[in-house]
């Protein structure tokens, strides 16, 4: 996995996005953008440190919870606080947002 992101799946994922400001990507093996957005989720995960989780769902292996926030184009990210959903970006994201995002929602 990539360095600073934490693979989600059904059973660890409660746990993780319900304290604190969790940023998810869902994505898939086969996505040529979703292989892009890794390095960009390692830059995120080292600038923002501890202030928030960085995660990735596989939405091939976890296809309930891409059900669950409606996720139909991947990647999808979702940023969450204390559980509940507060921005959801569709499409590859730059550095720069995410952490503005991250930032915003402290």
């Amino acid at each position: 996995m990539a360095e600073g992101v934490v693979e989600l799946d059904g059973t660890s994922y409660d746990d993780t996005v319900k304290n604190g400001v969790v940023l998810v990507d869902f994505w898939a093996p086969w996505c040529g953008p979703c292989k892009q957005q890794t390095p960009i989720l390692e830059k995120v995960a080292a600038a923002v440190g501890d202030k928030a989780v960085i995660s990735k769902v596989n939405v091939d292996e976890s296809p309930e919870l891409a059900a669950k926030y409606g996720v139909r184009s991947i990647p999808t990210l979702i940023l969450l606080k204390d559980g509940e959903n507060k921005q959801q970006f569709v499409g590859l994201q730059q550095e720069a947002a995410l952490v503005s995002a991250i930032e915003a929602v402290q």
